[in-house]
């Protein structure tokens, strides 16, 4: 059973990414004020649930939360600033369009950047722990493969729609075949041979 909160005598947002290990796509981070009552035992960390579960589980947290946003950082932030700067901008801008300001930030992980003047604590695999950061875990999840599944429609021969832009030998073989898309991370070693890539515009 996930625990509800970390400090009771606040409003906490819980705070995940998505993405963040993918050759290919945005990554997506979430933030989500849980009311302090709120129980849902099929929550969970979204890696430990279906597909289903989870497009199960979004709409029951959107409608239940106090409060959720999204965050994204595109392809070409993340070759400018890295992914760890990326994961922690698209928190960042989650936490920007909360509807209410939390007073507490409960990140999964163990690092994070600053924001504002809000206090944070990090906690490693916290998306097992916390139903907030789960909420977040799955909300980020959610966005981004539906994400992922539009991006498919433009470039189907990667095989998004299955492997949502992670470095699956099937995406693999499409980049040496086709060369890379506007989506690609051109900072990440998107063949383990390093060869030179061509360009799909």
């Amino acid at each position: 059973m996930l625990l509800p909160y970390l400090k009771s005598d606040c409003l906490e947002a819980g705070c995940d990414e998505a993405g963040r290990g993918c050759l290919a796509g945005a990554v997506f981070a979430a933030a989500v004020i849980l009311h302090q009552d709120f129980i849902c035992e099929e929550l969970n960390d979204s890696k430990q649930l279906s597909e289903k579960q989870r497009d199960l589980l979004r709409p029951v947290i959107e409608k239940e939360a106090l409060a959720w946003a999204v965050g994204i950082v595109f392809p070409d932030e993340i070759d400018r600033i890295n992914i760890l700067n990326a994961s922690f901008l698209a928190m960042h801008r989650a936490v920007d369009q909360l509807n209410v300001q939390p007073q507490h930030l409960l990140i999964d992980g163990n690092r994070f950047k600053p924001y504002k003047n809000i206090p944070y604590s990090t906690v490693i695999k916290g998306d097992g722990k916390y139903l907030a950061i789960a909420a977040a875990s799955v909300l980020a999840k959610t966005h981004r493969d539906e994400y992922m599944l539009n991006l498919h429609e433009e470039f189907p021969d990667y095989d998004w729609k299955n492997n949502k832009g992670y470095p699956t030998d099937r995406h693999r073989k499409a980049i040496r075949e086709f060369g890379i898309t506007p989506y690609h991370r051109k900072s990440f070693a998107l063949l383990p041979e390093n060869r030179q890539l061509k360009f799909i515009f």
